[in-house]
């Protein structure tokens, strides 16, 4: 007996061990193969980041795990990533492992982790999961799905966490599944079997721009008979819900060479109206449990026919309800009288043929009635619509019926009654005649409460007429804050704009009493939940957006616009809105006590808001305008120090912050200033006071300006002034230089002063000159400010000023000495009279002395001189 339990022990711990050591062994191997039958069968790009062998993970059946692999497209869709997932494990016997020579591998498990599959078929209905490469040397025995040195003889497979996409561009057809979780277990060893399948997903689905399904939860717990040998799949017990409307399926889907052929019946196992809410998302009606509800609803359908390239199953699929209702035990109010009647047919098994039919849909909410009927045909080429809406709701109920949170609060009455006949084509392009639309529709008492303003929007009347070609808004009246607006206008495109299709075309004509830009701002939300005005930021830290679903033209009048604490008087103007860009033209308005004429526009269409505009400005006043608008402060600093009006036209462009004030770092342009008349006040300015205490002489306390004009320019931050002059009682001062937006200053100044005001050694020199002369001698004093505006460093260049005077009496001396040879000459020449004085007695004369001593140089230059007086004994 010890020997037994010796024998047995040993062969334990040699099957460990084969256990332990068969991946080392067989890994190479296996991975080697797998390589093999890749390159061999398939035309794509496929590579993994580590490969296993276990024969713990699934004992007593060997595992091969393959993680972070990805099956990558060659032409047509070179690039594309087909699959890629977190794992693949392939479950197989151990026995499998012995196997050599030319034995096929047989592999019962299946399992895949985090997948996610991207199915695309091209408008040439080339497939990019048409991968395989074609063998006509393969044969296949009895049901073993084969591949050169692999069988699959599945009994489960697995399909965890993974997502589907399949888009079809020739019929613009998209699928979605998302959060896949899959299992099937059976036997596919054998002709006739069954497998037993659970599923869970979320699916969307949309043909072209019309989404039908949207992320809508869906289970299926489904027993099928398969027939592998013909390829039929057949359904047995099966329950199927949508969101939570439970459906039972009939019938079967069998696989031909050239076609699928289908034959499925389904339908709601009971009529009870919680059917139809089963089918609303749950974010929008929560728990069903509690809800009281009369009537029924039931869905019941048929899918027959062949799906080929050609052909998708005859379908006739039929939703019903009468005399239906349903309360939520915590909400206030119910629906009542409810009828739908719905049908979606298919006659032919084309595509295009397939309609919806709208009955009728009809329900009341205390004693307002709404409904609505129509029918969409031709659904995948030129969708044909028709549709009629009678009745009136009031928003306000939806909240009281529904337990859903809106995104903002809603109150007000919509009327309706309108009917429309169009084609999707027509809405396309822009043939709007062919919009047959009738009736009318109004909004009133309409409330709109959102975070992105501060205060609900309230819109007492909106009232539209309706007729072919012809759109009305014949009035409306809203009001937000101190804001009220009133308008009339056209509309182009009224119903592709309900329909998403296009932006909002039209023109209006607006007015307003009080426009304050103040109310759109952002809400701000204090610690105790209050909400506060704030100016300064904007919801989420974004900028405001020109809405990007108008296309219009706005002609507007505004007694008064407000923003901040700058108000526009009797605005007027147009707007054109179009790809998030206000566009402003012939804007005139009354400002700061003078008159403003704008043009530009103000574009949201990136992150940061940009802006470009030319304006004109008219005898505004300065103290009032330079003190208000950061811009102006910024072009001319100094300007506060000034009390009086100016003109000034400005062309600029650069970037918004999130309240539509320009950043002054990113502005660029130009400007041209004049003042017209304006008193100085130095003490407002500290440029001005250092420049009053250098150059005291100026007495800038009493400085007037007037008719003084200059350009500017503005780049990168900071502003160049182009030399400008003006005069100082009686002193002529030119000007110009740069200063920045961080308040540095570089100004050259040259100043024509008397010379008399720089005193000292200027004194000495004036002192050689006649007194008139003297007192006219004017000289320029280079004047340098540097530093800042609030702490500025002024310079004169006294030196500069002095050298100048010098030489200007030196050319000035030389001048004189030249005038008076020139007549000293013409006395020698021409001789001279000597006057006489009253007496009658000649006088002596100061040019002739001046000539006598002119001679007596011209004679000590030739030798002549004369001889000494008779007290030195000359003649």
């Amino acid at each position: 007996m010890k020997k037994i339990f010796k024998i047995i022990g040993i062969i334990l711990v040699l099957f460990i061990i084969f256990l332990a050591a068969a991946p080392f062994l067989f890994k190479g191997t296996f991975e080697k193969l797998i390589k093999e039958n890749i390159d061999k069968n398939v035309n794509a790009d496929v590579s993994w980041q580590a490969f296993d062998l276990s024969l713990f993970k699934d004992f007593p059946n060997a595992a091969l795990i393959i993680n972070d692999f990805s099956v990558v497209n060659r032409a047509p869709f070179a690039g594309d990533t087909l699959a890629s997932g977190k794992e693949l494990r392939i479950n197989m016997g151990i026995t499998q492992l012995l196997k050599g020579g030319n034995d096929a591998i047989k592999i019962d498990g299946l399992l895949l982790n985090e997948v996610l599959v991207n199915i695309k078929v091209d408008s040439l209905g080339h497939a990019n999961y048409d991968i395989g490469v074609e063998n006509e040397n393969a044969v296949v025995a009895d049901n073993e799905v084969s591949s050169e040195g692999f069988t699959f003889n599945l009994q489960r497979y697995e399909l965890i966490n993974s997502r589907i996409n399949y888009l079809d561009e020739s019929t613009q057809t998209f699928l979605m599944l998302k959060e896949v979780n899959h299992t099937g277990t059976g036997d596919f060893s054998v002709k006739q079997s069954e497998l037993d399948t659970e599923t869970t997903a979320f699916v969307s689905f949309k043909i072209d721009e019309t989404e039908y399904l949207s992320e809508n939860s869906v289970t299926l717990d489904a027993l099928f008979q398969l027939d592998l040998e013909n390829q039929k799949y057949t359904f047995l017990e099966n329950e199927a819900k949508i969101n939570e409307l439970p459906l039972t399926f009939d019938g079967f889907v069998q696989v031909n060479e050239t076609n699928n052929e289908i034959d499925i019946s389904f339908k709601t196992p009971s009529s009870d109206f919680k059917n139809f809410l089963a089918v609303i998302p749950k974010e929008y009606v929560k728990n069903l449990d509690g809800v009281t509800t009369t009537g029924n609803f039931t869905v019941e359908g048929m899918l027959k026919g062949i799906v080929d390239d050609t052909y998708i199953p005859k379908m006739d699929i039929k939703v019903r309800s009468d005399n239906a209702s349903f309360k939520y035990p915590d909400l206030p109010k119910a629906v009542q009288n409810i009828s739908i009647s719905a049908d979606l047919l298919n006659t032919t098994g084309l595509l295009k043929d397939t309609y919806l039919n709208i009955g009728g849909l009809t329900f009341k909410i205390d004693d307002q009635i709404f409904k609505t009927s129509g029918s969409i045909k031709n659904l995948t080429e030129n969708a044909l619509i028709n549709l009629a809406i009678q009745g009136t709701l009031d928003l306000a109920n939806i909240e009281r019926v529904l337990p859903i949170e809106l995104e903002q609060d809603l109150s007000g009455i919509f009327k309706a009654d309108v009917t429309t006949s169009f084609d999707m084509a027509s809405v396309e392009q822009d043939q709007y005649q062919n919009i047959k639309t009738n009736g009318t529709a109004s909004l009133s008492n309409f409330v709109y409460a959102n975070a992105a303003f501060k205060n609900p929007i309230e819109i007492s009347n909106a009232a539209i007429t309706m007729s072919p070609g012809n759109i009305q808004l014949n009035d409306l009246n809203a009001k937000t804050g101190s804001t009220d607006v009133q308008g009339t206008g056209t509309i182009q495109n009224l119903i592709p704009w309900i329909m998403a299709k296009q932006d909002l075309k039209g023109r209006f004509n607006m007015k307003s009493n009080t426009f304050d830009l103040n109310d759109f701002m952002a809400a701000e939300t204090t610690s105790s939940g209050q909400k506060v005005s704030n100016t300064n930021t904007s919801l989420a830290d974004e900028s405001i957006k020109i809405p990007d679903f108008l296309d219009a033209t706005l002609d507007f009048q505004a007694n008064k616009v407000i923003y901040d604490d700058v108000i526009l008087e009797d605005a007027k103007g147009t707007v054109g809105i179009k790809n998030e860009t206000a566009n402003l033209s012939n804007v005139t308005s009354r400002i700061f006590g003078g008159n403003i004429a704008l043009a530009g526009n103000v574009n949201t269409q990136n992150k940061v808001p940009t802006f470009a505009m030319d304006l004109d400005l008219s005898k505004i006043d300065i103290d009032e305008s330079f003190g208000k608008l950061a811009l102006l402060k910024y072009i001319a600093p100094v300007a506060k120090a000034l009390d009086g009006n100016l003109n000034t036209t400005i062309k600029l462009s650069g970037e918004l912050d999130e309240n539509f004030t320009p950043k002054l770092a990113t502005i660029a342009g130009s400007a041209l200033a004049q003042i017209l008349t304006a008193e100085v006040n130095p003490a407002q300015a500290p440029l001005l006071s250092k420049l009053g205490e250098k150059v005291s002489f100026l007495n800038l306390d009493r400085l007037s300006l007037r008719d003084v004009t200059t350009a500017l320019s503005f780049k990168d931050g900071n502003i160049e002034v182009q030399p400008f002059a003006f005069d100082v009682n009686g002193v002529k001062i030119t000007a110009g230089g740069t200063h920045g937006l961080d308040k540095s200053i570089n100004y050259n100044l040259s100043m024509d002063v008397p010379a008399k005001y720089l005193g000292g050694e200027v004194n000495a020199l004036l002192a050689k000159l006649d007194p008139s002369e003297a007192n006219a001698m004017m000289v320029s004093l280079p004047v340098s400010i540097k530093g800042t505006i609030t702490s500025p460093q002024v310079s004169l260049n006294t030196e500069s000023a002095v050298k100048a005077l010098t030489q200007k009496l030196v050319d000035k001396q030389k001048q004189d000495l030249k005038d008076k040879g020139t007549d000293i000459l013409k006395d020698l020449i021409g001789g001279n009279t000597k006057p006489k004085d009253s007496t009658g007695s000649t006088k002596p004369d100061p040019v002739n002395t001046t000539t006598e001593v002119v001679k007596d140089i011209f004679g000590d230059l030739f030798g002549k001189k004369k001889k000494k007086d008779s007290t030195n004994g000359d003649n």
